[in-house]
């Protein structure tokens, strides 16, 4: 009989295999941004994503804490109100790169996630929100850090 293991290696066998040989279909291939993930400040991130420069808007939410005791594991979330998002963003300014977090919207999909982010000094969190007209609308908090993530 076979464990539970076994199956999990060898579905891991069979999907690099495939991934290898380019049989697996475009929607399960990881593909991103790599110049948006490489940013250090807004205007790059604005310029590789195609996209204008942010509004404050009060359709986008931010949560997360006031102070968080350890960097290496910021609990924050992001939702939006606004109507046809397609895309939510979070960064964090003071990151080595900026962008932290990307998360493609549907219809299907409530615009509404929570992760968790590394930090490496205290800075402001924002939480961005694209539109399918090409709108973003921003929301930003700062959140202070007492114990270093990002090699501190």
């Amino acid at each position: 009989m076979q464990t539970r293991r076994q199956l999990l290696q060898r579905s891991a066998a069979v999907a690099g295999v495939l991934g290898g040989l380019g049989l697996l279909p475009p929607a399960a291939q990881a593909a991103w941004n790599a110049a948006a993930f490489e940013a250090k400040t807004m205007p790059e991130l604005v310029k590789a994503l195609g996209v204008s420069a942010p509004v404050e808007s009060k359709d986008v939410t931010l949560t997360g804490p006031d102070i968080a005791e350890n960097g290496a594991v910021v609990p924050v979330g992001c939702a939006s109100t606004a109507a046809g998002v397609k895309r939510l963003l979070i960064l964090v300014e003071k990151n080595p790169n900026m962008l932290a977090a990307v998360f493609d919207v549907t219809d299907a999909v409530e615009p509404n996630f929570n992760t968790r982010v590394k930090m490496g000094q205290s800075s402001n969190v924002m939480a961005v929100a694209i539109t399918a007209d090409n709108k973003v609308l921003v929301a930003q908090k700062e959140i202070k850090v007492t114990l270093g993530g990002c090699g501190g």
